[in-house]
């Protein structure tokens, strides 16, 4: 079981998310606890204002929300019975046994899971502390849940972690705009707080992987020179569906403002998980001498990465994106190293997939790096042919490197000194 607590200062942001997924059939209410009366017959004012009067009796306290999720192996089979005692469970180990909380079954990815909204505030005003909560009292909790109802250790080499994004529905689109902005919600509320991107173009390499894009205008608009931001639906093609729904009308407000505030923090953030995937992007690379576009994207999506090209006008590749699913981190390919930019993968793709359907792996243990003319095993691609093909995205660039291969020493100039 893996634990995941988001904290933050809007209950409601975190009943609406909830609450869309039940309309939208992707989500039911299992679970009430510490509210009056039959769940079937609560609204959703009558739970938003049991969280409200808690809150409103320390008012200081303004990050007082939780959100959070049990996420279960995809081979479990876990009843909504069985799921209702995990939580009850789990809640009683982190100190928020006494507190209110509603719990959610979610149907919308590969592996059952259940959400929790809670509050921090207690009956008698006072503040359950949230430092540290994760490490202090989650991974213990869940830890000790394990055992005690047979689950499939989180640790364990058995654990895999899923993408647990649902592609927005362009069909529902159809109905409106209240659909529309369901549709888009959903997949705001499981984006833009959980990967590490930073910059817009970034956010839409993983947005665009769901039909959702957001979109600041050209830049000679009054909506551009004002920051203002809009999201819509797009289709595979990336043409925009439906209505257009100002992010401002969101309740999570993912602005463009609150946006730049994430960029930075995501730019460190975002470190720890570089050396990962160039090591999962080398893998690819070690099993092929060539390969087309679609080869190469069947490949990383094995590991949960996404690669996004961009093509100009004429249909020029001129960047590379890498999307990390598993450590939700994004990447540019210059940000990676030279040998994953877009000019560097032109040497390594066909150049027209018409001539090649596909290409097959290259099973000699041969390396996809070019050997120097004296020393045979170095560093450098190869160029496959005479074609020009194949960046953009991220922050600061980080110094050229590739795992288990030196760089080359320059050499110094002996001349006379004077």
């Amino acid at each position: 079981m893996v634990a995941r607590i988001k904290i933050g200062t809007n209950i409601r942001g975190i009943l609406h998310y909830n609450e869309n997924k039940v309309a939208e059939g992707e989500a039911k209410l299992i679970l009430s606890s510490g509210f009056a009366g039959e769940i079937e017959q609560m609204t959703f004012m009558n739970k938003l204002k049991r969280f409200e009067h808690l809150n409103e009796l320390k008012p200081t306290v303004k990050t007082n929300a939780l959100h959070i999720s049990l996420n279960f192996h995809s081979s479990e089979q876990i009843s909504s019975s069985k799921m209702q005692e995990i939580a009850i469970a789990y809640m009683e180990k982190i100190g928020f046994g006494d507190q209110p909380f509603l719990v959610y079954r979610h149907n919308d990815a590969g592996h059952q899971h259940l959400h929790i909204a809670t509050t921090s505030i207690q009956r008698d005003g006072a503040a359950i502390s949230l430092h540290n909560i994760g490490g202090n009292l989650s991974e213990p909790a869940r830890k000790s849940i394990e055992k005690e109802f047979d689950l499939v250790v989180a640790e364990s080499r058995k654990f895999k972690q899923e993408i647990v994004i649902k592609p927005a529905n362009l069909e529902k689109a159809k109905y409106g705009r209240l659909s529309t902005k369901r549709q888009i919600s959903n997949v705001l509320a499981a984006v833009v707080g959980e990967y590490k991107y930073t910059s817009i173009a970034e956010l839409n390499a993983v947005l665009n992987q769901f039909n959702v894009t957001a979109d600041r205008g050209k830049e000679d608009t009054e909506m551009f020179a004002k920051k203002g931001l809009i999201y819509s639906l797009i289709d595979k093609n990336g043409n925009k569906v439906g209505v257009p729904i100002k992010a401002s009308s969101f309740y999570s407000k993912p602005t463009f403002r609150i946006l730049e505030k994430k960029f930075d923090k995501n730019k460190e953030k975002r470190i720890p998980f570089r050396q990962d995937l160039i090591k999962q992007i080398n893998k690819v690379f070690s099993n092929y001498e060539r390969f087309t576009v679609e080869t190469l994207k069947s490949e990383l999506k094995k590991g949960h990465i996404d690669l996004v090209l961009r093509k100009n006008d004429q249909g020029r590749i001129y960047g590379a994106t890498y999307i990390d699913h598993k450590n939700k981190a994004v990447f540019n390919g210059s940000d990676l190293g030279k040998l994953y930019s877009a000019n560097s993968l032109a040497t390594k793709i066909g150049s027209s997939d018409l001539l090649r359907t596909y290409l097959k792996p290259n099973n000699t243990p041969i390396s996809y790096l070019k050997p120097e003319s004296d020393k045979p095993a170095k560093a450098y691609l190869e160029p496959a042919s005479t074609t020009d093909f194949l960046n953009e995205l991220l922050g600061k660039s980080q110094p050229d490197y590739m795992p288990g291969i030196r760089r080359k020493k320059k050499k110094r100039n002996r001349g006379l000194t004077l």
